[in-house]
């Protein structure tokens, strides 16, 4: 199917606009006359337009899955519950998917199947996960449950913007400051240190140096950083070796490589557990995690899980074997086998890792802005001295 840009019109008269599949322009007129939708006009959207389909905000499906999970546990027919969901939702591409999801459900697929088709923005995971509360009729608990795990996500995420802020301004004050000084006011004071035949010192030389070198050069020294990030982002995407190192040096990172762990952690005991509870074999619920860590180094390690676990190990057996799994998860783990509840045993894993990395970020954060300012201020100050004695000593010659 195409995805076509279309201007249609609401019951209320009002223009809405927005892009969604169909086949021919037809099968467009139709799909909107089932969202209460005129069209107007319409045209092929550009090949972006897949990709900008699947931007749809982390808190939309937070609310198709709770409002989903409260019609369907009050006896509404699926199918109603997604009509309504459809004409009440505001964001245009989710309201665009809803009613593909409606179409393909029209036509006789179950709910997990039309999910899938949207690949994009429902993710394997929460389709295996609709496709258990489906086989075992407790679709109501399974959306629950994701609704809980994607505000967790969304807080989270929250979370981490809102402690990088602050330091997100200050670095980029600091730079600016430094390019304008190193752009206008260093050649303006090099032509006075020139005119005034001072000797300068090694540092302030090296400072001209360098201002002279971004003033000439900035032409090449852009597009070069630009190929740089570019081709280092195609080395780790084609190279897998590459992608490997890289991912493991983001695991041992100085501060950060604890935390980035702790939040892949936190992400799979959930997932897990999730999984585990609605019914999904182990061996299928390691292989489905193995989409959703992130990280090269932890997805070969559980596949080889997986492979241990194919050969007859239990699951505690596998997981200590691969050696990459911290002593908690490898307890709760195995107390959870013992016990026979996994699955809140992963839970609580969940929840250690989730509380211990906004306690870990926090202390991130204490370390990474004085620091921050240390760095930047002593670059600062290492400008202002190349200037400053250079300038003392022309206002020194001059007064003579």
């Amino acid at each position: 199917m195409a995805i076509f840009a279309y201007k249609a019109m609401n019951p209320a008269g009002k223009i809405v606009r927005g892009e969604t599949e169909a086949i021919n322009l037809v099968d467009l007129e139709l799909r909107l006359k089932r969202m209460n939708l005129d069209l107007i006009h319409a045209h092929p959207a550009r090949q972006v337009a897949l990709h900008r389909l699947a931007q749809i905000p982390l808190r939309e499906r937070i609310h198709f899955c709770f409002h989903l999970e409260q019609l369907s546990r009050s006896g509404v027919p699926l199918i109603d519950a997604l009509t309504d969901l459809r004409d009440s939702t505001e964001h245009p591409r989710m309201r665009n998917t809803i009613a593909a999801v409606v179409e393909s459900i029209e036509g006789g697929r179950p709910l997990s199947q039309a999910l899938g088709e949207h690949s994009l923005v429902f993710s394997p995971v929460f389709c295996s996960l609709v496709r258990a509360g489906e086989t075992t009729g407790n679709l109501p608990d399974v959306l629950k449950e994701l609704t809980a795990s994607l505000k967790r996500e969304d807080e989270l995420a929250a979370y981490v913007k809102r402690l990088t802020i602050y330091p997100s301004i200050v670095l980029a004050v600091t730079l600016l400051a430094v390019v304008v000084s190193m752009l206008y006011v260093v050649p303006e004071l090099a032509k006075l240190f020139r005119s005034a035949g001072t000797a300068l010192p090694l540092q302030t030389r090296l400072l001209i140096g360098l201002s002279d070198l971004l003033r000439h050069y900035w032409a090449l020294i852009l597009p070069g950083i630009v190929a740089v990030v570019i081709g280092f982002v195609a080395l780790i995407k084609h190279n897998r070796g590459a992608a490997l190192r890289w991912d493991a040096f983001r695991l041992a990172m100085p501060l950060w490589g604890p935390v980035y762990r702790k939040i892949i952690l936190a992400r799979f005991a959930n997932l897990f557990a999730m999984m585990y509870a609605s019914g999904i074999a182990i061996i299928d619920t390691v292989r489905v995690a193995q989409d959703v860590v992130g990280n090269r180094v932890l997805r070969q390690a559980l596949e080889r899980v997986e492979q241990l676990i194919a050969e007859g190990q239990n699951v505690t057996a596998a997981f200590t074997s691969v050696g990459l799994f911290p002593p908690l998860v490898i307890r709760m783990l195995r107390v959870g086998e013992h016990t026979g509840s996994l699955d809140q045993a992963l839970h609580n894993v969940s929840y250690f890792y989730e509380r211990d990395v906004r306690e870990s970020i926090e202390r991130f954060q204490v370390m990474l802005e004085p620091l921050l300012i240390l760095v930047l201020g002593g670059l600062m100050m290492w400008i202002a001295l190349s200037v400053l004695g250079p300038v003392y000593d022309v206002i020194t010659r001059m007064k003579m």
